[in-house]
């Protein structure tokens, strides 16, 4: 592949990981809310609920009810998980241990860059490649990328709630494209998922990178 003019990242799973595991965190604040919730079996369920959860799109709502629709969305994920372990009814307060769980989320603590991440960026940034990051991740997107680190390198963050279309679908691609003035072909997209980053971006004329961490998709 030629010299790129962008490059194109996935966030979670291609440039940092929850430090641990989600189960871990979910029992870690609910034990701080008072119910007991194995941590296994709540990352079980929590896979199973996102996985089976309609994409996180909200094509014609007014950017300012975005946050609102994000919250909505997670609540109905944490409400699915706990209800899976036989916990949801233990809690004196669940919106208060939500809010807790979602504010967590947006803070450095439950993730972790990877080793080669600070290297890749600084290398390409370096280069004058452009920088670019196309995330199914919600708002709390930009306040995560700077408390770890990473928010100066990208000159453009586009993610699915504000797109209206999420990876692979071909609009979400496309819209990161046009804060660029790029084309395509001049555009690399990294990511862990090879449906949705791989295909996904290979399907609008993209060059595709599949970066296969462990338990990659």
């Amino acid at each position: 592949m030629s010299r790129p003019q962008v490059i194109f990242l996935d966030a979670v799973g291609t440039l940092f990981g929850v430090r641990g595991s989600v189960g871990q965190i979910y029992s870690d604040i609910a034990l701080a809310h008072g119910v007991t919730a194995e941590a296994a079996a709540l990352n079980r369920a929590f896979f199973k609920a996102f996985k089976a959860a309609p994409r996180m799109t909200f094509p014609g709502i007014e950017p300012t009810q975005i946050p609102a629709q994000e919250y909505a969305w997670w609540y109905a994920i944490a409400e699915q998980t706990f209800a899976a372990v036989g916990a949801e009814g233990a809690f004196s307060d669940f919106d208060r241990f939500f809010a807790d769980l979602y504010a967590h989320f947006a803070q450095a603590d439950p993730w972790e860059v990877y080793g080669d991440t600070l290297s890749s960026l600084s290398r390409w940034q370096g280069q004058g490649i452009e920088l670019g990051l196309i995330s199914n991740f919600d708002s709390r997107i930009y306040g995560v990328l700077e408390a770890l680190g990473l928010k100066n390198f990208f000159q453009s963050v586009t993610i699915s709630s504000e797109a209206g279309a999420a990876k692979p679908e071909p609009m979400i691609f496309t819209a990161a494209l046009k804060k660029h003035g790029c084309s395509p072909e001049a555009a690399w997209h990294v990511g862990d998922s090879y449906r949705e980053d791989f295909e996904g971006a290979k399907a609008v004329g993209m060059n595709g990178i599949w970066l296969k961490r462990s338990g990659a998709n």
